[in-house]
């Protein structure tokens, strides 16, 4: 599907393999501190959410890919374009998972920019955000690498976050 220098992106599966690596990032309090209301599933609530969630949502690209780290051919984390309603309006977030050991190596950045170019480019899409806590300056530096600019700050789920955005026009102007 999406191939970097670094990384390949693949749909996930209900492959054992898959399921424990999924439950592992959702079980993670560092992983998913700033995901929602930051609270780590179980393996049985992981395994459901993959399978009735994660799963049927691979339809005109959209969705979050298992992203392989290709140096040592493993499971690292995931990323895609994934839908989210914002107060009644449909908006495409790129979002970007890692495995704490992979953490501070640009692969957050390569994959969000991988997605960035898929989104605009494969899939046409007027624009692109991605939703953060505002506690985590990691992923706002991504937005930024990304070529995202700050837009607002609204009420998602359980917390505040910041959407950060970039917009077609924007996009081919710096390509």
């Amino acid at each position: 599907m999406i191939e970097t220098e670094r990384l390949m992106f693949r749909e996930y599966t209900l492959d054992e393999g898959d399921m424990s690596f999924y439950a592992s990032l959702w079980g993670n309090h560092e992983v998913v501190k700033y995901i929602g209301a930051g609270i780590p599933k179980t393996p049985p609530e992981a395994t459901a959410h993959l399978e009735e969630r994660i799963l049927p949502s691979y339809q005109g690209g959209l969705g979050l890919f298992a992203m392989v780290y290709k140096p040592e051919n493993k499971l690292i984390g995931h990323a895609g374009i994934i839908p989210q309603d914002l107060g009644g309006e449909r908006e495409l977030e790129i979002g970007y998972w890692l495995s704490p050991e992979y953490w501070g190596k640009g692969l957050a950045t390569e994959a969000a920019v991988a997605f960035k170019h898929y989104g605009f480019n494969r899939l046409h899409l007027d624009k692109l955000i991605s939703l953060i806590h505002p506690n985590n300056p990691a992923s706002i530096f991504v937005a930024r690498k990304n070529q995202m600019l700050y837009e607002k700050t609204v009420h998602f789920l359980t917390s505040t976050a910041l959407i950060y955005a970039i917009y077609k026009e924007d996009y081919d102007r710096e390509s």
